[in-house]
């Protein structure tokens, strides 16, 4: 019962309340409270603060959740290994990746896991801003950049950089701009990260850090978009490598002020900090390293123009 309650906890902290975590478990929100209180009595400790409209975790409950995680995740190792033996891998994984990428890379990548693994399912959560990979119950992401949250780990893929550039229609109407400070008379396509505007861009001019902030008609919280509308003519975007590398090697988008980039950024897995991940899991993150790994050196070596 322990565990279950366990998992009811987490739950509730995904969902964000105990009646939408009732409404998943088709339970009432008197069983559901009730489960809860159980498990801080069993504790000895408030896991939530609750008021009429949101919960928070407590310090006690941020301890617990990681603790559930690992515990049950040992749990479903455990069951997983008895009733289907060390050959066979089954149950979810909820994975995290940055829209672009996760669909030009991750997804082909998920299509072939799956349908070797017909006895497992994944959950993911496409999105460009940031996500709390414990709050949300996430196994693991792929990110951009460097790591934020010092209570993660990771493992490096490859490296990135990130790209100014435009469509060849576009600079032929408006030209070409020479130097960072330039951007500031171009229309520039803008990318929401979560609650952030992207609109301050980050460059190297005489070894030294420049900022430019720049303007744009339209702005996206989707990375596909941002890259299609520059495709289209529409503007100049600020663009991972990853994202644009088949375009930059097309010619459907030429690398504008190479000579005036950061360098390059890491790109790599984050998961929380477990002791034991189940199988499944290790097999996946395993599996994207490896594909992705070998697409990095390709990456890599797109010509700066």
């Amino acid at each position: 019962m322990l565990l279950d309650n366990l998992a009811l906890f987490l739950l509730i902290v995904e969902k964000g309340g105990l009646s939408a975590a009732g409404r998943e478990k088709g339970l009432s929100p008197a069983s559901v409270s009730e489960r809860l209180a159980a498990l801080e009595a069993h504790y000895g400790a408030a896991l939530l603060k609750r008021t009429t409209r949101a919960i928070s975790l407590t310090e006690e409950g941020r301890l617990l959740v990681d603790g559930a995680r690992r515990l049950l995740a040992e749990a479903d190792e455990l069951e997983s290994g008895i009733r289907s033996g060390t050959r066979t891998i089954s149950g979810p994984i909820r994975l995290s990746a940055p829209e672009d990428m996760g669909r030009r890379y991750i997804v082909p990548i998920l299509d072939r896991f799956l349908a070797e693994h017909p006895d497992v399912t994944v959950d993911l959560n496409l999105t460009d801003g940031y996500l709390d990979l414990v709050g949300q119950g996430m196994d693991f992401a792929i990110r951009h950049g460097v790591l934020a949250d010092s209570t993660l780990r990771s493992r490096p893929l490859g490296e990135n950089r990130r790209v100014v550039c435009a469509a060849p229609a576009y600079l032929d109407a408006i030209g070409r701009p020479e130097h960072p400070d330039d951007l500031s008379r171009h229309d520039c396509i803008i990318m929401r990260f979560g609650a952030n505007l992207d609109r301050e861009w980050a460059f190297q001019v005489d070894g030294k850090p420049h900022r430019v902030m720049v303007r744009g008609r339209r702005v996206a919280n989707d990375g596909g978009l941002v890259a299609q509308w520059c495709r289209d003519g529409h503007g100049i975007a600020f663009k991972s490598v990853w994202d644009i590398a088949e375009d930059l090697a097309s010619g459907a988008l030429i690398e504008l002020l190479s000579e005036f980039a950061v360098g390059e950024t890491g790109l790599q897995i984050v998961y929380p900090p477990l002791s034991v991940q189940p199988r499944r899991v290790r097999l996946l993150i395993d599996r994207i390293a490896s594909e992705l790994g070998s697409i990095a050196n390709g990456v890599a070596a797109t010509k700066r123009s």
